[in-house]
């Protein structure tokens, strides 16, 4: 009888996870269009390459908050940037996405967010030893 029930919501979780990828990666499209406004991009780069990535700024090891970014964070910033997306740039590039053109490559994510990473680490090192040496 628990089994019957919780078939579904298992199925339901699993189609909104199939969703979301294909939103992301939907998104992820839209990003290079010209007709998107330079904010959204701005936007849309942000939250998938950080999906993408395979860095997390919380790590998945600490409990509860390491899970909280891929559970929360990260669908909330998608649903935004659909939110922001014209709705004709959006279906043509959910299609896109279904047709399985130009998936990102894990690997540029990640190397942004290491860049990223190691400037904001070089800039608070710097600003404590100025600090240090006055």
């Amino acid at each position: 009888m628990v089994q019957s029930r919780a078939l579904p919501i298992v199925e339901s979780w699993k189609e909104r996870a199939r969703e979301l990828r294909l939103d992301a990666h939907a998104v992820y499209l839209a990003s290079k269009d010209p007709r998107m406004p330079w904010y959204v991009k701005l936007l849309a780069a942000l939250v998938v390459g950080y999906l993408f990535s395979p860095i997390d700024l919380i790590p998945d090891f600490i409990p509860v908050l390491g899970y909280m970014d891929d559970l929360v964070i990260v669908p909330l910033g998608l649903l935004l940037v659909v939110k922001l997306i014209p709705e004709e740039v959006l279906a043509e590039h959910r299609e896109a996405a279904r047709a399985g053109k130009d998936v990102p490559k894990k690997w540029i994510a990640a190397a942004a967010v290491v860049t990223i990473w190691t400037l904001l680490a070089t800039v608070v090192l710097f600003c404590l030893l100025t600090r240090s040496l006055k």
